[in-house]
């Protein structure tokens, strides 16, 4: 897969994001520091404008949380389709984005049982997040000025969030997580797609 100029800059600025996200934290001793996620994704799209289907993959999510509930997170996804409503063509979906996250934290109630340990409170967080990046469309048909092509890139902007509940000291279960994502592949009608992701997976707290 090529990946453009203008990705190879984008993953970059997220990584020194999160790099000095980290580093800031571990100055000022904050909790949490850096988190790594891995989502299962259920995607929901009408990319050739024929139709609404749903697509199968995953993403690889990296935040950091650098000052109260303000963090940047840098998100890489990838779904695919094998066809598209019963034709020859299939789509791969690869998105590159990152931008900021904010999180709200609620306390569980703490239970009281007599003759026993209390147990520890247990934190469960809500998250809300708008991520901009790029959005490569392979092994599919994307009409062109000269002819159909086999992949396209565009412009990824999405917007939604999440609930994240502890697991472990660690380890944290994304129960739930939506977001709304605009592409605007070729497709010979208007060229934009809004697409409904849906996620569920693990994250690590390091």
């Amino acid at each position: 897969m090529r990946i453009s100029t203008f990705g190879r800059l984008l993953l970059a600025g997220a990584c020194a994001m999160t790099t000095v996200t980290a580093r800031g934290q571990r100055t000022q001793n904050l909790q949490p520091a850096v988190d790594m996620a891995v989502v299962y994704h259920p995607l929901l799209t009408n990319q050739v404008g024929r139709g609404d289907f749903w697509m199968q993959g995953g993403s690889i999510q990296l935040h950091a949380q650098f000052w109260r509930g303000l963090g940047v997170v840098a998100d890489v996804s990838g779904v695919h389709k094998s066809n598209i409503n019963r034709s020859v063509a299939g789509l791969d979906l690869v998105t590159v984005a990152f931008g900021p996250r904010y999180s709200w934290t609620t306390p569980w109630t703490t239970p009281r049982i007599p003759h026993l340990t209390r147990i520890p409170r247990l934190r469960s967080a809500l998250f809300g997040q708008i991520l901009v990046g790029e959005a490569h469309g392979l092994n599919s048909v994307f009409p062109g000025t000269y002819g159909a092509n086999e992949s396209a890139s565009s412009l990824a902007l999405s917007i939604g969030g999440g609930v994240n509940v502890p697991l472990q000291h660690h380890l944290t279960v994304r129960a739930f997580e939506a977001d709304w994502l605009r592409t605007q592949l070729p497709n010979a009608t208007s060229s934009v797609q809004n697409n409904l992701r849906l996620g569920a997976g693990l994250a690590y707290r390091f």
